[in-house]
């Protein structure tokens, strides 16, 4: 519990310092350039790595030194943010570097996320995954409420003292990384073992989870939630900014924020329950109603309550997610599954900003205005006027969450993949 607790502050505070930087460069983006557009294609860069090199960061975490490939890894997310701050300090940023910029970390964080996952069941004993999972999710939860620190910050030393701060964050999650000692089996799993070709490596992921059906659908699942989460958070705020001023929202993101802070620590002090599946189904049900809740009135008090409340159920889903894929998955394959796996998740997450944000203003919104096809109909529910077209998309995707829940209730292959599936044999820990 200790080794781990070490690798967990070094990726909390690595975590803290890259959203303090992504928010600051989005204020710059859009202060800069007044474009949403190029706002939005900062973001993409962000967002396509994950999806790319999943597979090849699940290799690399099962074929070499997991210490030295997060050390790697956050040195080399820490060179393009070096090379950021040199730029503003010389005043000669420019949008295009943002972008390579954007892409190198995410592509750093894509390798640090899954190698940090596979190495937590060899730290950790079973009976704790579920609390190790939810202290893991805090991170996300930092990243939410990063905005208002990163705001302050900037008041107080500017864009290029918060870069500062990020480098600094990185060099303190170097040095603890190069301080812990952790087993070897945790280091190499594959010591000493055959390995295949690359090109079979890269694969392996996908034909285990095509081999295991259960786990497959369990992937699946993940990936619909990811969406569903990916089509909120890309709409909740222009929905708040119809009805409230920008302070407002930044309240209420923080509100978000707490929310799902709050969710990590009861994941952390609970575990999880014992049948997790369930469990995941159980959170993703409440999640809906809280999302759906969004929809009912434009009011900043009841959408403060219900994204603090829908955010509060998010690391429970994930940490059960996370810990069954841990337990069922050998120690020596998860890297590769766990790749994979991210890989599929984050793609979800560009086809919900492509879908969610046209739905909502071409489609949506012309119903719903006073004159609209849904005025006398769903208009009753969500109401009409500016917004309110946002608000019936984010009615519709908790409805889309409460039938995701619904499939992993009915789905005997997913009901039943704790009992039918064996877990993986834990493996010996020797000291290295």
């Amino acid at each position: 519990m200790i080794r781990f607790a070490g690798i967990w502050t070094a990726s909390l505070l690595s975590g803290v310092g890259s959203s303090l930087t992504a928010f600051v460069l989005g204020v710059w983006v859009y202060q800069t350039t007044g474009s949403p557009t190029q706002f939005a294609l900062v973001m993409l860069c962000g967002l396509l790595p994950g999806i790319l090199i999943g597979p090849f960061a699940g290799m690399v975490a099962d074929r070499f030194d997991r210490r030295w490939v997060l050390i790697v890894t956050d040195c080399l997310a820490a060179l393009p943010t070096a090379a950021v701050a040199a730029l503003v300090s010389t005043d000669l940023l420019e949008v295009w570097h943002l972008c390579l910029a954007t892409a190198i970390s995410a592509a750093c964080g894509t390798f640090h996320v899954t190698t940090y996952q596979a190495m937590t069941p060899l730290l950790i004993p079973a009976k704790h995954l579920g609390r190790a999972n939810g202290l893991m999710q805090l991170t996300a939860a930092s990243q939410i409420a990063a905005p208002v620190l990163a705001g302050g910050l900037m008041v107080a030393i500017g864009m290029a003292g918060v870069l500062v701060v990020d480098l600094a964050t990185f060099s303190v999650a170097v040095l603890t990384l190069l301080l812990v000692r952790l087993p070897a089996t945790v280091l190499r799993p594959n010591q000493g073992r055959e390995r295949p070709a690359v090109g079979a490596d890269l694969a392996w992921g996908w034909r285990h989870l095509r081999a295991r059906p259960a786990l497959m659908g369990l992937v699946l699942v993940q990936t619909g939630f990811n969406f569903v989460f990916a089509v909120a958070g890309v709409l909740v705020q222009p929905l708040i900014m119809s009805f409230a001023s920008p302070g407002v929202l930044g309240v209420l993101m923080f509100a978000g924020g707490a929310g799902m802070f709050a969710g990590g620590l009861f994941m952390a002090a609970w575990g999880g329950p014992a049948r997790r599946v369930g469990g995941m189904a159980l959170f993703m049900a409440l999640g809906s109603l809280f999302l759906m809740a969004h929809a009912l009135r434009p009011s900043p008090l009841l959408v403060g309550v219900a994204a603090a409340a829908f955010l509060f159920t998010l690391p429970v889903v994930n940490g059960c997610a996370h810990t069954v894929m841990q337990a069922k998955v050998e120690r020596d394959v998860l890297g590769r599954v766990l790749g994979t796996a991210h890989s599929l998740g984050a793609a979800a997450t560009p086809i919900a900003y492509l879908l969610a944000a046209p739905l909502a203003e071409y489609l949506a919104d012309p119903l719903l205005r006073q004159d609209g096809a849904l005025a006398g109909s769903l208009g009753a529910v969500v109401g009409v006027g500016e917004g309110r077209g946002i608000a019936l998309v984010l009615l519709a995707d908790g409805v889309l969450l409460a039938a995701l829940a619904a499939a992993v209730v009915l789905a005997p292959r997913l009901r039943t993949l704790e009992s039918a599936l064996p877990d993986a044999a834990p493996q010996s820990v020797t000291t290295g």
